[in-house]
């Protein structure tokens, strides 16, 4: 009887305040019961896989069949190797049949199976965030498709580069009932930037060049092709559509200079920096600016770590309920200058209720029109290039603005830091997440309560280093956003916090990452309630309604995942358990 090794990373899931669930390297011995010639094979495999120096894949070893050539799905397999695509998640079906093959035999593209399509819509989307070039995601017909949607429209108002591939019946079906024949096309429509079904296999190079283009190009988000059987096992003729790079203008000399007098004669300007920052990689080019004029910044939630905070000029972050110090100093500013602000965030109404204030608007596109936003002057183009141009023109500032807003800000981070009751609240739990991890650690948050903590008052130091979806804001997106952050930037720690209410929702992926060896641990705050939701009601209503639930015991659950679960009986346990997490390997 044979006997295989496997050895897997680690996995950890944290469910706090009462539950704390750790998954840690696992070894053990599985009885095979494939054939000797079988076994030899998958062994070699496992062993291989197991040692090696980063994530596991699933990657099958070539069988010595020949790839079909000539198929619609191998151009399109070689389109998406043309725009150096590396990652596509997917879940297979009848109708990419096709398309599955092709990506399986690439030499380049790694096919990352999922336990459901949302979490490779989110898992692409968080791809293409951190990187700038958009994810990909693959799903079949029908519930496939559908099931994609929620993160596709999330990636597409998160700013996110992401292409969604999905299959059709035949187009000889189009027009009729069919088994699970839906019109794609249409439902995606209001989701997505572009969208398109591909009626020819021709014009599959011009239809993927198109959709990376769009999805990639500011403000980024999501494109959507389909692709029917029969086009995907159509015989095809083509190759790949050069790809080409877009340089934006700078802004003439003469709007620099008015901008800058602009911001030289305003007694308490503000800074808020956007998600449009990191995006363009002008981050230093802020600090630099920052560090000659003197203007203090608040970060919207996901333009957070714009610069860092613990910079004397961060004003940490302010979002749509206008909570905190920092709404103090955007209330005095006589001048905003909006970097990379986008509306999706943080409304201009909730900030700008006056309408009488100076606006500079400095971004890659032109300010959206609204009534709450009326900027004097707009600063188009590469936006770390213009930022780098305007401190040329700026005078160096004394620090005028209030100090006591930061003094402020910073108690309240602090606040509850040495908090030793229990159940733990929050913001203990953060500032000991916050002691765990590097600066250049990666933490995504998932959509819950625990987000507006985590958003406002959770201290960064770098851009991309705390994703929040606060576009479309959709529960879920913690674990298999880990997931796609791990195999980005494999080389640091990267953990998601969730609420039990988004963790349940994608607690699915967890398998994927196990399988995948992705080492992420897990954070989930624990309170058997929609509590966002509860607080809310509670405060408009005096009752809650509809808002409690029971979870199941989160260590078994981590052990039926092959993990090893944890349960806190005091503060004091945290923070070791946590390092340990973070950085066992063994």
């Amino acid at each position: 009887m044979a006997v295989h090794l496997w050895m897997l990373w680690r996995i950890c899931i944290f469910p706090i305040c009462q539950d704390i669930v750790s998954l840690s390297q696992i070894i053990w011995f599985q009885f095979s019961q494939y054939t000797t010639k079988e076994f030899l094979r998958r062994r070699t495999l496992s062993i291989s896989l197991a040692f090696g120096s980063g994530p596991r894949l699933n990657h099958q070893p070539t069988t010595g069949f020949l790839m079909a050539s000539g198929r619609g799905s191998d151009l399109l397999v070689e389109c998406l190797e043309n725009e150096q695509v590396q990652y596509v998640f997917h879940l297979p079906g009848e109708e990419t049949l096709a398309i599955t093959d092709s990506l399986g035999q690439s030499k380049s593209i790694k096919l990352v199976t999922v336990r459901h399509e949302q979490g490779a819509a989110f898992m692409a989307g968080v791809y293409g965030r951190l990187t700038g070039q958009a994810g990909v995601c693959v799903a079949t017909l029908g519930p496939g498709a559908t099931n994609l949607a929620t993160g596709i429209a999330d990636a597409n108002m998160d700013r996110a580069p992401l292409i969604a591939i999905t299959g059709q019946a035949a187009l000889a079906y189009a027009h009729k009932e069919y088994h699970q024949y839906v019109d794609i096309v249409n439902v995606l429509h209001p989701i997505t930037k572009w969208n398109s079904r591909i009626q020819k296999p021709e014009t599959i190079p011009e239809s993927v060049r198109k959709a990376f283009n769009i999805a990639e190009t500011e403000k980024p988000g999501s494109c959507h092709l389909e692709v029917s059987d029969d086009i995907a096992e159509a015989k095809a003729d083509g190759k790949p559509l050069i790809r080409s790079t877009i340089e934006l203008t700078r802004p003439s000399t003469n709007h620099l200079k008015a901008a800058a007098q602009l911001v030289n004669k305003a007694k308490f300007p503000v800074i808020i920096a956007g998600a449009g920052i990191a995006r363009a990689l002008a981050s230093d080019s802020l600090r630099k600016l920052v560090a000659k004029s003197r203007i203090p910044v608040v970060h919207t939630y996901m333009g957070k770590g714009s610069i860092p905070d613990d910079d004397s000029l961060s004003l940490y972050a302010i979002g749509i309920d206008r909570k905190g110090p920092a709404a103090i100093a955007l209330d005095k500013a006589d001048l905003v200058m909006t970097i990379g602000y986008d509306f999706v965030e943080y409304p201009p109404g909730t900030w700008n209720t006056r309408t009488d204030r100076e606006i500079l608007h400095i971004d890659s596109t032109p300010a959206e029109v609204d009534a709450s936003y009326q900027p004097r002057i707009q600063l188009i183009g590469q936006i770390s290039e213009t930022l780098q141009l305007l401190t040329g023109y700026m005078e160096t500032r004394r620090g005028d603005y209030d100090e006591s807003v930061r003094g402020e800000i910073l108690r309240e981070v602090e606040d509850g830091s040495d908090d030793v009751s229990y159940p733990m609240k929050p913001r203990r739990i953060l500032h000991e997440i916050r002691a765990a991890l590097r600066r250049n650690d990666i933490l995504i948050s998932d959509v819950g309560e625990h987000k507006n903590w985590i958003s406002r008052l959770f201290t960064t130091y770098d851009p991309r280093t705390v994703l929040i979806s606060n576009g479309y804001s959709s529960m879920g997106i913690g674990v298999p956003g880990a997931i796609a952050a791990k195999l980005v930037h494999p080389e640091r720690n990267v953990m998601a916090a969730c609420g039990d209410g988004g963790f349940m929702m994608t607690c699915n992926e967890l398998e994927t990452a196990q399988r995948l060896g992705t080492g992420i641990a897990v954070v989930v705050f624990r309170d058997n309630a929609f509590g966002s939701i509860r607080k809310k009601q509670l405060a408009k209503f005096g009752r809650a309604t509809g808002v409690s639930f029971e979870n199941p015991d989160l260590v078994r659950l981590a052990e039926s995942f092959g993990a090893k679960g944890y349960r806190p009986e005091n503060v004091n346990e945290l923070q070791p358990i946590l390092r340990e997490a973070l950085t066992s390997r063994s």
